[in-house]
């Protein structure tokens, strides 16, 4: 985003994104929630890809309580195959309260993670081919269980093994699609994506697409499929899309969420959340959206019984 950048009107009691070392983040979960918690945040969603680990470890029995409400959340890198002009050809589908015992939704999930293992493997095998190996012997390679691999990772491991000056630049210049290291996705697509979110009784939200007011086209069709919320208040996005992007929720009468898509590669977390503006309504209108018992869910997860 190019346009001008997003003042916050106050420091953000709200986020909706973010992500841990139980997927492609950098922080424990209980590390993550600390962090939060210190710049003031009260309601966060921990949305890793395409698993709950860090959220059942949160909400354990026995757990030490947590000094916010936690909304219990994943991130779906749904396949949008058929679908024109998308970077990846992917879609990214929150589910916000999903239901972290439902075991057919766990179903789902380790069949994505077991997707993810395959893919992770096969880029790292196509790196040794081109001259960069980064499968030394990493503890990266062998994820706790439940956990889920993904291209995050291995651009870390480029950077330690000397083959990338950041993040960033693996990301963009080894493993990005059209760049030499890049391995189709496979996996649930956007429909089934978002049924499978419903089922386990959460809000399916359209992540972070900016390209949303121009392809209404898009979103519409995500909404005969069951999508409820669109990624409005995004840390990544300039003041004029945000505002475009507030315009096309109210229209569509989808709920507005946002989030700051923290990872932690590049900065601390009261960095991220310095720039990130997510308004208390975002948080009503979520749990307004949610049925009971995932209300239940979001309230009680500071809560450990």
């Amino acid at each position: 985003m190019s346009g001008s950048p997003v003042v916050p009107a106050y420091p953000s009691r709200v986020d909706l994104h973010t992500h841990s070392r139980r997927s492609d983040g950098v922080l424990e979960p209980r590390d993550l929630v600390a962090a939060a918690a210190v710049v003031g945040v009260r309601v966060l969603a921990l949305a890793d890809h395409d698993t709950l680990a860090g959220v059942r470890e949160l909400c354990a029995p026995g757990a030490p309580e947590l000094p916010l409400d936690l909304v219990p959340a994943v991130e779906i890198n749904s396949v949008a195959s058929g679908i024109e002009g998308l970077w990846e050809g992917e879609l990214h589908i929150l589910g916000l309260g999903v239901d972290p015992d439902s075991e057919a939704f766990e179903v789902a999930l380790e069949s994505q993670r077991q997707s993810r293992s395959i893919r992770f493997l096969m880029i790292v095998a196509r790196l040794r081919d081109l001259g960069l190996p980064v499968d030394e012997g990493d503890e990266a390679l062998r994820p706790e269980p439940g956990s889920s691999l993904g291209r995050p990772q291995i651009a870390r491991l480029l950077v330690a093994a000397g083959h990338a000056p950041s993040v960033d630049a693996a990301m963009k210049d080894i493993l990005a699609r059209d760049r030499p290291a890049y391995v189709p996705r496979q996996g649930l697509g956007p429909h089934e994506a978002i049924a499978a979110i419903r089922d386990a009784g959460g809000l399916p939200v359209l992540a972070h697409f900016a390209d949303a007011p121009a392809r209404r086209d898009v979103v519409g069709d995500l909404i005969s499929a069951g999508l409820g919320g669109l990624e409005v208040h995004y840390r990544h996005f300039d003041a004029e899309t945000m505002a475009q992007m507030a315009d096309l929720a109210r229209a569509l009468r989808l709920v507005p969420t946002g989030g700051s898509d923290y990872h932690g590669d590049s900065e601390t977390y009261a960095q991220a959340h310095a720039t990130l503006f997510v308004p208390d309504e975002d948080a009503d209108a979520l749990f307004a959206s949610l049925p009971d018992g995932a209300r239940e869910r979001v309230r009680g997860a500071a809560r450990t019984s």
